[in-house]
């Protein structure tokens, strides 16, 4: 059993959220982000998708309706990472958000590996939105071993893709 290790391919199907207004979430993650409702589970939650895959995030409010967003220093989920396609596809829905004025964007990244925009949705819960660089350009020690970093994203340059 020590051994065991999970196959490359499987990949995490989709992440299921506490809200504490099903109509926010979705005109945040709809109205903003641009998933498409799949369905409503009455007025207690939704199942959102890109590209019709039945959901890749479920929204509900069973336990939370009308409460306030959980404690920053307790455990939970830190963030969801929704990544996307390409360089411009980053590039497209930060200028979205900064059209709309979107008073929640906590960050902005460069990992060498990856270009990530970070926000939180109007619960507070944590977003990753992201772009993966192509595997032979990422940054390799001398040995071959992968060097992730953290640098300031550079927002100019992620927008010219859009010229």
């Amino acid at each position: 059993m020590a051994d065991y290790q999970i196959p490359a391919q499987t990949r995490i199907g989709h992440v299921h959220l506490k809200v504490s207004d099903l109509q926010r979430s979705l005109d945040f993650y709809c109205g903003l982000l641009g998933f498409k409702l799949m369905m409503k589970y009455g007025e207690q939650a939704a199942f959102i998708s890109a590209g019709g895959y039945h959901h890749h995030i479920g929204l509900n409010t069973w336990h939370s309706k009308g409460s306030g967003p959980a404690p920053e220093r307790a455990p939970g989920l830190y963030h969801t990472a929704i990544l996307y396609p390409e360089r411009k596809d980053l590039a497209a829905i930060f200028k979205r958000l900064m059209d709309a004025k979107y008073p929640h964007i906590t960050g902005a990244s460069d990992h060498g590996v990856s270009e990530a925009i970070y926000l939180g949705d109007p619960d507070r819960n944590g977003v990753e939105l992201y772009w993966d660089r192509p595997r032979t350009d990422w940054p390799k020690d001398a040995d071959g071993e992968l060097t992730m970093f953290t640098q300031r994203l550079d927002l100019e340059g992620l927008l010219a893709e859009l010229e």
